[in-house]
């Protein structure tokens, strides 16, 4: 196969791989031989099959199979011989310019920028430190509580915490909104569920209770009608509720699968819940104090732009995703949609391309007990964790989609341990906090 590779710009890369047609025939040939030994077809017995009818079975999937084993292994030779270091996957793609005969492709890729000195311990690290403590457990149940709460109606005045059901119409320079009837929706006052100045307007309102407040709406009010507008909303109580909380009894922590019932198991439990959680949170801050000190560090190194435009469009197909998911329809989205994410997508290549280098100058290596670590924790969450542990290791993309977060963390840590850094505690709940 005859191979040549030229520089297109700074990091990008066009290899040309020329190889006889006859090489290629002769691999299909032999492997459609191999094929007709064991093909089992309706109407033939085994190993008596005809060429043709093999040829025509099985000749397309086997020429495209052989065909990228060989662009494959020419590449992979040219890529170990030269030393290149891809970034991205390659585009390989037919050539025209090839002789009779003969067959020519073209790969285009690019690589990685070289990052020279990367000394971690000019970095300014902050390493933020947290722990579960009792008052946490507390409030974790607490909100356990809430989660299984009950109401009851009262005919008493509404008071903070209570959940109003409430008929709503809005008077806006003499339009009433809706048009007919009333718009029906209930709130726990005090939880933002409505706007401010109708929650404070409910404190105080009894069933069958009526008020008008005057309201500012937002500027970006589901109403467009109503956005940054002030109106008057007209209110009728139709239930108020109190909450009923249940007692964290042996019936109460069952029901959350601590088949003992017993108090102290249940904390036992949520505890190992919120540290794996404290422990996942604090990660994401390092990552994100580690990545911001990279990108300032090297914010002047060139990247590879098909690489970043990339991610800049996975990014804006994530958005879009999301937003069907949530139930909300991104309209159509413009061609130009992905330039938004094109400063977010650098750093995030910047940093990815990072601590790929780092890992690779300094040999570091994927720890086995990290990963069996990772995967507990993950397969903990579950019902039955073996069977989600054999999962993982059943799917191989499942696995390396793990392999590279855990290898990520560890140069993450590595980098931190080397960079200076100062300790900043955190409680819990400001830990978590995004």
């Amino acid at each position: 196969m005859q191979v040549s590779v030229e520089s297109v710009g700074n990091l990008g890369r066009r290899l040309t791989l020329r190889l006889p047609s006859e090489r290629l025939e002769t691999r299909v040939g032999g492997r459609l031989r191999e094929i007709a030994r064991t093909a089992r077809i309706k109407g033939f017995r085994p190993g008596k099959v005809p060429t043709r009818v093999i040829e025509q079975r099985f000749g397309e999937q086997v020429r495209a199979e052989v065909l990228d084993g060989l662009l494959r292994e020419g590449f992979d030779e040219v890529v170990r011989d030269q030393e290149l270091r891809l970034a991205g996957k390659p585009v390989i793609e037919p050539s025209e310019d090839k002789a009779e005969g003969e067959l020519a492709y073209v790969a285009t890729f690019e690589v990685v920028p070289d990052f020279g000195d990367l000394d971690m311990s000019k970095l300014q690290v902050v390493r933020h430190t947290a722990e579960v403590t009792e008052e946490d457990i507390d409030r974790m149940i607490d909100n356990l509580r809430q989660q299984r709460r009950s109401w009851n109606a009262v005919t008493r005045p509404a008071q903070a915490g209570d959940a109003v059901e409430v008929e709503t119409w809005t008077e806006l320079d003499g339009t009433r909104l809706p048009a007919e009837g009333v718009e029906r929706g209930t709130t726990v006052l005090g939880s933002g569920g409505m706007i401010k100045a109708v929650e404070d307007a409910l404190v105080g309102i009894e069933a069958g209770g009526e008020k008008s407040v005057q309201v500012e709406f937002p500027a970006d009010w589901r109403v467009a009608a109503l956005a940054g507008k002030a109106a008057t909303v007209h209110l009728k109580a139709v239930r108020v509720s109190e909450q009923h909380l249940p007692e964290v009894d042996a019936a109460f922590i069952r029901s959350f699968g601590v088949r003992s019932g017993e108090l102290e198991q249940f904390r036992a439990d949520i505890r190992t819940n919120l540290e794996r959680e404290l422990k996942g949170a604090l990660m994401n801050r390092l990552r994100r104090e580690v990545g911001e000190q990279l990108v300032a560090a090297y914010a002047d190194v060139e990247l590879p732009p098909r690489l970043v435009e990339t991610e800049a469009r996975a990014l804006l197909a994530q958005q879009v995703d999301q937003a069907r998911r949530s139930g909300r329809d991104p309209g159509e989205v413009p061609a130009d949609a992905h330039l938004g994410f094109m400063e977010t997508a650098r750093k995030r290549v910047l940093v990815g391309l990072l601590v790929g280098e780092v890992a690779r100058r300094n040999q570091l290596k994927l720890d086995p007990a990290r990963l069996n670590e990772h995967l507990r924790l993950i397969a903990s969450t579950y019902e039955q964790p073996e069977q989600v542990i054999e999962l993982y290791r059943n799917d191989p993309q499942l696995m390396s989609g793990l392999q590279n977060r855990v290898m990520e963390e560890q140069v993450i840590d590595w980098i931190a341990e080397r960079a200076q850094h100062t300790e900043k505690q955190l409680t819990f709940q400001e830990a978590i906090t995004p």
